[in-house]
């Protein structure tokens, strides 16, 4: 009901109300998230405190708008063009056309991913979405009706065996990766100086299927529109070193999400506690291991 409500409405309105509605909520957020994503902005950009509060307050108010836009895929479905500008298509086109089987999209929670997804499949880019699992089977269902509304195919992360499968009848995966995995999950890779943990998939997928990455990105213009772009198709190597062919690979990718959160900081979701695993699943020891071996020194 309430979708249907925010169709009906000029879209630039509901973008601003979202805003203000997320403005508020900022007031009220825990201390403790707002000194997460603070505290993270400091360490990466090495900016003053005032102007991490700025992008940390910006970069959360953006899930008001983000949220408007999902409420209005019914509507968006019909004008995506308009509202997303996709710059580079032809790669993904001419990969398509000239082989059955699919690729790996690669991008990061930066602007609105959930719009980035509805872009690609109004292109003809049969996408499958890696999904969470949310906790709230109604959050769950609700989110995933409107994916699917908009062209994707969604599975979970358990869902290997049918990525691989989609994967052989020529569906793209996309997969967002900037997001902290348990140690047992990742590769440690160097992520703005820091020994950070990176989920692997999509260098193992890449690998084991013998198939390209596709890195994009997508960012807000100043007059609320998006651009979505895609970038030449990388290659995981094949040598006898499994192991770090895809550590290579994965610190290729962590490297081309840094430089896109440097050039929009406003747009990456910087609540998220991105080096959790590194505090509390790496011995100290280990993350000074990691530093020498990544060449990363302490600044301070």
């Amino acid at each position: 009901m309430l979708s249907a409500v925010i169709c009906l409405l000029p879209l630039h309105f509901c973008l601003k109300f979202g805003r203000g509605l997320a403005s508020l909520i900022w007031i009220f957020l825990p201390a403790k998230r707002k000194k997460i994503a603070t505290e993270n902005i400091r360490r990466c950009l090495n900016v003053s405190k005032e102007e991490a509060d700025r992008i940390a307050r910006e970069s959360t108010v953006q899930f008001g708008s983000m949220f408007m836009e999902v409420l209005s895929f019914p509507k968006l479905k019909k004008t995506m063009a308009s509202h997303v500008k996709v710059v580079g298509l032809e790669h993904l086109t001419r990969y398509k056309n000239s082989s059955e089987r699919g690729a790996v999209i690669m991008t990061c929670h930066s602007d609105n991913w959930e719009l980035m997804g509805g872009a690609f499949a109004q292109n003809g880019i049969p996408l499958v979405g890696v999904a969470k699992k949310q906790k709230s089977a109604g959050a769950d269902k609700f989110i995933n009706e409107f994916r699917t509304l908009i062209g994707m195919h969604i599975t979970y992360r358990s869902g290997v065996r049918e990525m691989y499968k989609m994967l052989d009848e020529g569906h793209f995966i996309g997969l967002i990766m900037d997001q902290d995995v348990g140690r047992d999950d990742g590769v440690v890779v160097k992520f703005f100086n820091q020994a950070t943990n990176f989920v692997t998939g999509a260098a193992s997928m890449s690998r084991f299927r013998k198939i390209p990455i596709f890195p994009a990105f997508m960012h807000k213009n100043s007059d609320g529109t998006h651009t979505l772009e895609i970038f030449p198709p990388l290659q995981v190597e094949r040598t006898s070193d499994k192991h770090a062919d895809i550590k290579l690979m994965t610190q290729r990718l962590a490297t081309l999400i840094e430089e896109h959160v440097r050039k929009y900081p406003d747009e990456w979701f910087w609540l998220h506690d991105r080096w959790k695993s590194m505090r509390v699943e790496f011995e100290p020891e280990e993350v000074e291991k990691f530093n020498l071996e990544l060449g990363i020194r302490n600044e301070e």
